[in-house]
């Protein structure tokens, strides 16, 4: 595990305090949270967009004439 030094502006500090005060966390365990959740989103964006560069329409269409042609339940309709 390492430490790092970390500035922000006050008005940050203070809202992000508040937050923790409110949840009952460190503010080292929010910070920790705010940068998994953002490295995680970022993540899921590139694996997506890696997934989609290697997509066709060809094989979109063909996975989808394999879906059936059913009504939809009562309970599923608009």
């Amino acid at each position: 595990m390492q430490t790092m030094s970390l500035r922000m502006p006050d008005y940050l500090k203070l809202a992000v305090n508040d937050v923790c005060q409110g949840e009952k966390i460190s503010l080292n365990q929010f910070i920790v949270n705010a940068l998994s959740e953002k490295v995680s989103a970022l993540q899921t964006v590139d694996i997506i967009e890696r997934k989609a560069n290697k997509a066709s329409k060809e094989d979109f269409l063909f996975a989808l004439s394999q879906v059936p042609d059913n009504e939809p339940y009562e309970n599923d309709k608009l």
